[in-house]
């Protein structure tokens, strides 16, 4: 029995939820973790980086795909990523 089609995405939503989930979920986990290493030792921040980053990038992935929207989801990742970007920036400067 197939799915009904009215719960199926667009091809086009589903492009871009599978590329926020991947680039922007990446964008915001480097970038989350880059201000951390002003909070933290840059020593600790790159050690449990590699366990939390992967955790913390999967996360947003899945969270991609239960947006109804895919721009809104690039919106919010941009805005994330741009956020803890620039904090990092005026924090150091």
């Amino acid at each position: 029995m197939p799915a009904n089609k009215k719960y199926l995405s667009t091809p086009v939503q589903r492009f871009l939820k599978i590329t926020a989930g991947f680039v922007g979920g990446y964008f915001v986990m480097l970038s989350l973790h880059l201000l951390l290493t002003y909070l933290f030792r840059q020593e600790q921040v790159i050690v449990t980086a590699f366990i939390t980053g992967y955790i913390l990038w999967a996360v947003l992935l899945l969270l991609a795909f239960l947006c109804k929207s895919g721009w809104k989801i690039w919106g919010i990742y941009l805005a994330l990523s741009i956020t803890f970007y620039g904090l990092f920036h005026l924090l150091n400067h």
